[in-house]
């Protein structure tokens, strides 16, 4: 399971974070700079991990039962 959170603009991918990476990675010029801004912030980091714990986890069951 991967907990994926993207950003785009001009319908172009900017930056994404990926929880198998454990951070942000940027594609674009200015979204190298917000993936280098973001990945310092280590407390939002954790963040976004574990929100793959609260959404990903809690909802795999849900969407095992339906298929």
């Amino acid at each position: 399971i991967e907990y994926i959170q993207s950003y785009y603009y001009n319908k172009v991918e900017d930056v994404r974070f990926s929880s198998s990476l454990g951070k942000f990675v940027g594609f674009t010029e200015p979204g190298l700079m917000y993936a280098k801004a973001w990945n310092s912030d280590t407390s939002y980091l954790a963040q976004l991990n574990a929100q793959k714990e609260t959404y990903c986890h809690n909802n795999i069951g849900i969407d095992y039962q339906a298929a």
